[in-house]
């Protein structure tokens, strides 16, 4: 089991905003990619954020979004398509949509909207 996965969600999330930020997004674009991954709505990400719920916790009561198999690529030199642990697969799913934010990719690629 990965350190991370009783991690306080709360903790990540301080420095997801961070990062963001430091890139000129906003925490309101960040919530969106957090929300459209797990199907939160704001007043659940908020209370979870809130209540310090671990990864765990946090993605147990998460919906993952169905095109979110789309999300590819690295994330910390691994590739996401290759990770078998689903928890830590959802874990570097949001990585991956927060690296993105952080670059300036347009929000309909990260949200990876149909066509």
């Amino acid at each position: 089991m990965h350190k991370i996965f009783e991690m306080p969600f709360a903790r990540v999330y301080d420095a997801y905003i961070n990062k963001v930020e430091r890139k000129d997004r906003t925490v309101k674009e960040l919530d969106q990619v957090i929300c459209w991954l797990t199907w939160f709505d704001n007043k659940t990400l908020k209370r979870l954020i809130k209540d310090e719920a671990t990864f765990t916790q946090f993605f147990k009561a998460a919906k993952i979004h169905k095109n979110a198999k789309l999300i590819t690529g690295s994330i910390c030199g691994v590739k996401i398509e290759e990770i078998e642990d689903p928890l830590m697969k959802k874990i570097r799913y949001m990585d991956k949509l927060v690296d993105e934010l952080a670059k300036g990719r347009p929000m309909e690629k990260i949200l990876r909207s149909p066509k």
